[in-house]
């Protein structure tokens, strides 16, 4: 299985939080990892989005065909995330699109770094496999707007 983490682009602060929308560096951000995406992400995938507009805004750069999830909201433990994902045992792969710190907190224990949190930049993709044969999880990429 497959698993790639994409936070979403810079967002314009203010309140309430999950109304908050993508800057004009924002959509630019999206738009390039989107680009990136169209290439290489299988044909057969599923799409989980947080409910916030910031992180709708962000996958509506890449299609509009996705599922909202409100277990990888702001806030969300890493456990929902691997949770609503059905990681590892789904199979294919799937593209979750949500927020720090909880992406972190799904990178450091996909990569063995128990409870601690790392630093996912706006915009970022991580790419994670498990192989079927071993179970062995590694990181495949991470590449942020600005390399794209």
């Amino acid at each position: 299985m497959d698993m790639i983490l994409w936070r979403h682009a810079e967002a314009a602060e203010g309140i309430p939080d999950h109304a908050r929308e993508l800057t004009a560096k924002g959509i630019k951000q999206a738009g390039k990892a989107a680009a990136f995406l169209h290439r290489y992400l299988p044909e057969e995938h599923r799409i989980l989005v947080s409910p916030t507009t910031r992180t709708q805004q962000t996958a509506t750069a890449l299609t509009s065909k996705f599922t909202l999830a409100p277990t990888i909201a702001p806030g969300a433990s890493a456990h929902a995330v691997l949770q609503t994902a059905r990681w590892p045992d789904a199979g294919g792969t799937v593209l979750i699109v949500g927020h720090q710190p909880t992406l972190g907190e799904v990178a450091a224990r996909l990569l063995g770094c128990g409870d601690s949190s790392l630093i996912i930049k706006k915009g970022a993709l991580w790419w994670f496999s498990q192989r079927e044969s071993s179970g062995e999880v590694f990181l495949r990429l991470v590449i942020t707007p600005d390399f794209l």
